[in-house]
């Protein structure tokens, strides 16, 4: 670490108590910042005497110097004796800190499991998207994520808004390994809304990020971590992206890794399917079941058909052993109808219908077309 570097690590958030803080600390490894100068901010009405306890208890060696600042808000760890105890935190803070630390979120991260490495070593799908895509957008990554963890998937995504917290869930719910990438240091959940996902993640599968710990959430990172997403899975699936999406970041990076890449059509008049019809354009692979990319990947992943067909045949949701999907799929023939009517006809709610639909389509048993509407698919037509 470069020794111009300065960190504040900040106790604002920690109790008073000296056990407290000395455990917290205790956590943090101060040693490995020790090429740098150090603050430790906000030890809530502890004095200098106090800062020196804990030191002197986490680190006997350390031969620096603390220098407390003239509020007493501050004190400040160093090699250097030449620092000024007269100034005030805003005075060192203006002097150039690069970096805030917070104390109990970095504690949180050192005792917080951030799950199996021995996941990475199993076959890997990547399923990206929009941020704030449609609610068949998400449904559609959750059922795709789902299936595919099913057959023996771990699920790859970034723990974004969106399609990525799609993807994650479905995963999981499937009983499925799924990892997630982040763009920032591992001890931090963005989007916050995220925080108990994470935690789940971690049980199941794992959190991943080359960024140290600390480290705020900045948008060069994202799309920089991208090249991990599609760099450790077989393929990347794009579900709902604009066409200056970043999801088509990873896309063009899976390619240039020499992975396949997915793409799910749309509407023509939905904004959010123009990314995904131009990576069709440009030659990947366009999907609409799961059974396409398990068909695509199957030279390098050819046991896990066996898995997919057990599945399909003893799946809970199977429709023609399910008296609410086979009441569905009587409404349905070969002319094409849309999901109002279906609704209307079935006495089931307009989303009960369409992840019904979807759950259809997975299975083969119907195609979506144009304008929102369905049809049987006829039988013999797939191969």
């Amino acid at each position: 670490m470069a020794d111009d570097k300065k960190i504040i690590f900040s106790m604002e958030r920690v109790s008073k108590t000296f056990s407290s803080q000395k455990k917290v600390l205790n956590n943090i490894n101060l040693s490995f910042f020790y090429g740098a100068k150090i603050g430790i901010i906000g030890l809530n009405g502890s004095g200098k005497s106090t800062l020196i306890k804990i030191i002197a208890g986490l680190e006997p060696s350390f031969d620096g110097h603390v220098v407390w600042s003239k509020d007493h808000n501050i004190g400040y760890l160093s090699q250097e004796p030449e620092l000024d105890d007269n100034k005030t935190v805003r005075e060192i803070v203006e002097e150039g800190v690069q970096e805030i630390v917070d104390c109990l979120a970095a504690y949180e991260a050192v005792n917080l499991k951030f799950g199996d490495p021995d996941v990475l070593h199993l076959p890997s799908i990547a399923i990206v998207g929009s941020r704030n895509p449609t609610r068949g957008g998400e449904q559609n990554a959750f059922d795709f994520a789902q299936h595919l963890g099913k057959c023996g998937f771990n699920i790859v995504s970034g723990l974004a808004q969106g399609i990525d917290t799609a993807a994650h869930r479905g995963a999981l719910a499937g009983g499925a390994r799924t990892v997630a990438f982040l763009g920032h240091g591992i001890d931090r959940v963005y989007p916050s809304a995220n925080r108990d996902l994470a935690h789940e993640i971690a049980a199941a599968g794992a959190l991943l990020s080359e960024y140290p710990l600390g480290t705020p959430p900045r948008r060069p990172h994202f799309p920089q971590r991208n090249r991990l997403i599609s760099g450790i899975s077989l393929g990347t699936q794009v579900v709902e992206a604009a066409r200056q999406s970043g999801s088509l970041i990873t896309a063009r990076l899976a390619a240039e890794q020499g992975r396949e890449v997915f793409a799910l059509p749309g509407s023509i008049h939905n904004p959010l399917a123009r990314g995904c019809h131009q990576l069709i354009r440009q030659g990947a692979k366009l999907v609409e079941t799961a059974e396409d990319i398990l068909a695509e990947l199957a030279p390098l992943v050819g046991h896990l058909q066996q898995i997919s067909m057990e599945s399909t045949t003893n799946d809970a949701i199977e429709p023609d052993e399910d008296d609410e999907y086979a009441a569905l799929l009587e409404q349905l023939g070969f002319d094409p109808i849309g999901v109002d009517e279906l609704a209307e006809n079935s006495g089931l709610t307009i989303d009960q219908v369409s992840s019904m639909l979807l759950i259809l389509e997975l299975q083969g048993k119907i195609e979506a077309l144009s304008g929102g509407r369905y049809s049987v698919l006829v039988k013999g037509s797939e191969t």
